[in-house]
């Protein structure tokens, strides 16, 4: 738990880095894409965890934005490409395995 919940942010700082530089290159001014991504990923948190209380995960969130054939599944096929969810688990393995070392210490 630690790995995640103390790593974490700086991994999602890093996304909404990533959103906004994306939006830089497609024209957006940067202070207006550093505050758009930043509250679409306070949004999306938000309907992770008000699913959660339904019983729904994440994965149906991102199903139901998926348009078949449409924009946002051909940049999910791009993320998938790039190997998104495995390089996050990979940090947070990482982070956990560190933590440990240094509880050795």
């Amino acid at each position: 738990f630690a790995a995640m919940a103390g790593s974490g942010p700086a991994y999602i700082y890093q996304v909404i880095e990533a959103l906004a530089d994306g939006a830089v290159m497609m024209g957006l001014p940067r202070d207006l894409a550093n505050e758009h991504a930043a509250a679409m990923v306070e949004g999306a948190a938000t309907m992770v965890l008000e699913g959660a209380k339904e019983g729904k995960h994440s994965a149906k969130l991102k199903d139901e934005v998926c348009s078949p054939g449409g924009s946002t599944i051909r940049g999910v096929q791009k993320l998938e490409e790039g190997g998104v969810r495995a390089a996050f688990m990979s940090a947070i393995q990482a982070a956990a395995n560190r933590n440990e070392e240094l509880g050795k210490k």
